[in-house]
């Protein structure tokens, strides 16, 4: 016996040499003859110049894609190359013009992350993830920072536009689309901020507080998702720590979770100066430190020859970031790029998958699309004029062009008043100028300013009621990295109010209609107005292409099929992460970007995630607490029967199929949602969950489709923290299949032993 195991054994380390592929050879050789000095300088990036490793015939890193987030570091010993590393969630974000240099490097907006995940059409994303790959790969880029993907958790968090959704699910079948695509092109994506990054107040010192099961189920959960089902090749950790530990420095998430548990086997790198103890971050298996510093290469060959830290664990990061390097478009044989990438063909994607994403909140007696023979339009409020692509900071882009509601409209055959226009178009100019005067926070520079809204008196209205057939109004919101948005920024302000109320007041009157176009990163209150105007669609901020892709759903080109990726409260006051959120908290010398003492100032210095699994529809679901819009809510203009629904178990899967029919008078395309409630048991449950989503082909009126889905019984587990693992708990459990969380259109059950 003791023969045959050393045999197996001897077998087993044979195959494991002879399996090695010729790289891992070469990268195993690499390392042997690296030095410490050397493998620690690879662990550690160029900085933000580019300029502090020794001297290269690279030269000044910066100057090869300007704008880049970062490089690696390039070893001329050993012959070693390096990559280049751009922010990219909504697009590629480099520099658009050069030094000395004629011509242009824009690159393509695309809609932000919220707007995707309204599309619940993960096919759709995957092709605007391959379009943002491509644009990276003509322009030397090698890595692409995103998919952001980090939890809503509540609606005033800054960052929220470049996430997909307070539910895990759909999170984490959204970013896996965007990666699966991004990669496509030889490009690697980096899922980001790596985890429960849901504020930016004191981003780098906020000690989250949370309980093991909410981060497993909704924290971790998506990350887990994309893991395993778009296999990101990089990886970004978070600023934030979690339970007195930096994220980057927890070798119990990053090694055992998302290595061991979820099987990611690509480069973890930190956010832009996250954490603050090199060595701890490489133990916990960060490979790649951003944007690098001369003391973390010395911290980190200090620690090594203190024998507080394993060189084993250097040379792990080591051999992973070869890989990386090694396998990036930059250092294929034959490899060039040429900086000229298909942006027209990357406008119509951008156009169209905005167009998918859009959600028609109300519409009232068909007051949409515009009749067709409407062609007189009343165009109010400084958005439209002034229209917002998407958020600021790294998620921002920077573009040839942003397309107005105004220059949508007039694109397609409306017509609007020029003298309005003119009056709007001054306006905005020099609210904007007045505005920045008054900016003194730091980071403004990345920060888009945003105009006050214009009033108008009554008799401007009226001159716009005789003129127009139809009625108009842009409300916008701006949001961005490194502030969370103020409560001000949730309501409409008096001046919006005034202009809501008087337009419908005096288009009512006349017989005419009026509709709202939400140009917003985020929630925004809408209960205490939503009765005013006829119609109210939710636009989000949709790429460079916004105002022709409004356009197309105003005019009924297209249809709307979104469906919200949030709930919409009432007031902030009723979710349930208000008390423990940052809602309009001013701390003196608290800087959003840079280390700030532990003070021990709530929701600051540390966030209390009291409201455990109960995000979102889960919190107002279970409470039935009464809300705006609920999570998943989405009109179209057409109308859709589900019927035949089939739920059947096969082994451990569980297969549920519903046919859905267009009874409408138009082409359109359905979400089908499937909610789970679990029986009566001893672990606390929400009333129902998200387990599986589904988007129809395009369905002409009449037509029907069958739409199938597979649910593994797993997938209906929660974790249990005293015996730290997953349990699928016995009884009946509920299968709803659904329009949107409240609205179920059938129930069917299945019983699980």
């Amino acid at each position: 016996m003791k023969k045959t195991l050393l045999f197996l054994a001897g077998a087993a380390l044979l195959c494991a040499t002879a399996c090695k592929s010729e790289l891992d050879k070469k990268i195993d050789g690499l390392v042997e003859q690296m030095t410490l000095e050397e493998k620690a300088r690879l662990l550690v990036g160029t900085g933000n110049e580019g300029r502090w490793v020794s001297e290269t015939s690279y030269g000044d890193m910066k100057n090869i894609v300007p704008g880049a987030a970062g490089t690696t570091c390039p070893i001329e010993r050993l012959e070693l190359p390096f990559i280049i590393l751009s922010d990219g969630p909504a697009g590629v974000n480099i520099d658009s013009t050069r030094e000395n240099e004629p011509g242009t490097y824009y690159c393509t907006h695309f809609p932000i992350g919220t707007l995707l995940s309204s599309t619940w059409n993960t096919q759709l994303v995957e092709h605007v993830g391959q379009s943002i790959g491509d644009e990276a790969i003509h322009y030397g880029v090698d890595v692409v920072l995103g998919p952001g993907m980090n939890i809503h958790r509540h609606p005033l968090n800054g960052r929220n536009f470049e996430y997909y959704s307070e539910d895990p699910l759909l999170t984490g079948k959204t970013a896996a689309a965007v990666i699966r695509g991004i990669q496509k092109n030889g490009v690697a994506a980096c899922p980001k901020h790596f985890a429960a990054n849901n504020q930016e107040t004191n981003r780098m010192g906020n000690d989250v507080q949370v309980s093991q099961r909410a981060l497993r189920e909704i924290y971790l959960k998506g990350f887990e998702l994309a893991v395993k089902e778009g296999h990101p090749k990089t990886l970004m950790t978070s600023y934030n720590k979690i339970n007195g530990v930096s994220v980057s420095e927890r070798r119990d998430l990053v090694t055992d979770f998302l290595r061991d548990e979820c099987g990611f086997d690509g480069t973890v790198m930190t956010d832009w100066y996250g954490g603050d103890h090199p060595e701890d971050q490489i133990h916990a298996g960060n490979d790649l430190l951003m944007p690098g510093q001369q003391w973390q290469m010395d911290s980190i060959v200090n620690a090594v020859n203190a024998g507080r830290l394993d060189e084993k664990d250097v040379d792990a990061s080591v051999k992973r970031l070869l890989k990386l390097i090694y396998e990036s478009p930059r250092n294929q044989a034959g490899h060039t790029y040429d900086n000229t990438p298909d942006l027209k063909a990357h406008a119509e994607v951008t156009r169209q998958s905005a167009t998918e994403g859009m959600v028609l909140l109300k519409n009232d007696g068909q007051a949409l699309p515009i009749a067709s023979g409407m062609k007189e339009i009343a165009l109010f409020g400084c958005a439209s004029y002034d229209f917002i692509a998407g958020g600021s900071g790294s998620g921002d882009v920077r573009r040839a062009y942003t397309v107005s509601m105004l220059e949508g409209l007039q694109n397609a055959g409306y017509s609007v008043d020029p003298l309005l226009a003119a009056r709007y178009e001054d306006f905005v100019k020099q609210s904007i100028a007045a505005n920045l005067e008054k900016v003194t926070a730091r980071f403004a520079d990345m920060v888009r300013i945003r105009p006050d809204e214009m009033p108008l008196t009554e008799q401007e209205i009226a001159a716009q009621v005789q003129r127009a057939e139809y009625a108009i109004i842009t409300l916008g919101r701006t949001q961005g990295e490194y502030y969370d948005r103020k409560s001000s920024e949730f309501y409409l302000s008096d001046v919006e109010r005034s202009l809501l109320v008087n337009v419908c007041r005096a288009f009512h009157a006349a017989g005419k209609k009026v509709a709202v176009v939400l140009n917003i990163g985020g929630v925004i209150e809408t209960a205490s107005w939503k009765e005013l105007p006829d119609a109210i669609l939710c636009a989000w901020q949709p790429g460079q292409e916004g105002g022709n892709s409004v356009a197309d759903i105003l005019s009924g080109k297209a249809n709307p099929s979104g469906k919200l990726p949030m709930t919409w409260p009432v007031a902030l006051s009723d979710d349930g992460a208000t008390v423990n959120f940052p809602v309009d908290q001013t701390t003196e010398n608290v800087s959003v970007a840079s280390r700030r003492k532990d003070v021990g100032e709530k929701n600051v210095d540390f966030t209390r995630y009291d409201e455990g699994i109960y995000v979102g529809y889960r919190w107002y679901d279970t409470r039935a607490i009464e809300v705006s819009y609920p999570f998943g809510y989405g009109l179209s203009y057409t109308t859709f029967q589900y019927s035949d629904a089939k739920v059947a178990r096969s082994g451990k899967n569980i297969n549920i199929s519903v046919n859905i029919s267009n009874s409408g008078s138009v082409a359109g395309k359905e979400v089908v949602e499937v909610y789970v409630t679990a029986p009566g048991a001893s672990m606390d449950k929400p009333a129902k969950e998200l387990k599986a989503f589904a988007k129809t082909a395009l369905l002409n009126p009449g037509k029907s489709e069958v739409v199938k889905m597979t649910l593994s019984v797993d997938d209906l587990s929660s974790y249990d923290e005293d015996s730290q693992q997953w349990i699928v708990e016995a009884g009946t459990y509920k299968i709803h299949i659904a329009n949107s969380s409240r609205d179920i259109r059938l129930t069917e059950t299945v019983e699980v032993k």
